[in-house]
């Protein structure tokens, strides 16, 4: 009777402990258009404090309050999925050479470079490692995944990520329900569309007519563009609005080198006169430290 009891007390906590992972609480965040909250997406993880797409770099993330990792995907040799954003070695570890030409047991001799392009004691992470790390704690957007993301489901799966997984592309709407259709209930997508092309109006339109995406993410490279502002309006109540702030073409100038200088002038502006609850930044710590100083981060997780 005791022991049923405790394993009953056992299975309920665990449900409750499941129930409350930080990841579930960011999810409904970023699924809720009506949430005004600004999502912080870490580039390349905190690649500030260690070296991009490392397990300590996520960890890192983790810590300091990120909604979700950005991660880049290779493949080695011998078909295995590792995190990297270059398809050499040369930039990120001590190695030389395309990563297709290196099997994973090689590629685990090497050392992660950081970003004075200084050897660090960090080994490049597998996928799966990565994703073993962010389970339950931060999303997961994998870039550099589309070509290849039959091959990485299975490992989603295995992890019990699924969840966590935001995927983005710039096809048109058509190819996209053609090449991921099965997955689209599954993950989170987001369209990335350039809003200094011709149509770009009308495609966001096509999405929220076909699969009416959680958020998009808009690119346009000065202020004299005056779609954003309309896309704003457009989108209002009904899907996200993510921009990048990594350098001063995706934003308008809007950038994080702005932001260090003027915060509302960069990350405000974004925020209160383009729509932006999601903002992709390699100023972590800044941009969640200016958020919550202007209170939109209260109780996001």
């Amino acid at each position: 009777m005791e022991r049923n009891l405790l394993v009953g007390i056992a299975l309920l906590l665990s449900v409750y402990l499941f129930a409350d992972e930080p990841v579930k609480a960011i999810h409904r965040k970023i699924v809720n258009p009506a949430n005004k909250e600004v999502t912080v997406v870490a580039h390349r993880a905190d690649w500030r404090y260690a070296p991009e797409n490392s397990i300590a770099a996520i960890e890192s993330s983790i810590r300091l309050g990120a909604d979700v990792v950005e991660l880049d995907i290779q493949k080695t040799k011998d078909g295995k999925l590792i995190l990297m954003h270059d398809n050499t070695l040369d930039r990120t570890t001590t190695g030389k050479g395309k990563v297709s030409e290196w099997t994973l047991d090689s590629i685990r001799t090497l050392y992660l470079k950081n970003g004075a392009s200084l050897r660090t004691k960090h080994r490049v992470p597998t996928l799966e490692e990565a994703l073993l790390t962010a389970k339950g704690h931060v999303m997961v957007n994998l870039d550099k995944a589309y070509p290849i993301f039959d091959e990485i489901f299975p490992i989603l799966e295995k992890t019990g990520t699924v969840d966590q997984i935001i995927m983005k592309g710039s096809k048109p709407v058509a190819q996209v329900k053609k090449d991921l259709g099965k997955y689209l209930d599954r993950i989170l997508y987001m369209p990335i569309v350039n809003l200094d092309s011709p149509g770009a109006l009308q495609q966001i339109k096509d999405f929220m007519k076909e699969i009416r995406p959680v958020a998009f993410e808009l690119l346009f490279k000065s202020d004299t563009n005056q779609v954003p502002k309309q896309v704003k309006s457009l989108l209002e109540g009904k899907s996200k609005i993510w921009y990048n702030t990594l350098w001063d073409t995706m934003a308008g100038g809007h950038d994080d080198d702005m932001s260090l200088e003027d915060p509302d002038e960069g990350y405000g502006y974004l925020i209160d006169e383009l729509g932006a609850t999601i903002i992709q930044t390699d100023r972590t710590a800044y941009l969640l430290e200016y958020l919550q100083a202007r209170k939109k981060r209260s109780g996001n997780k």
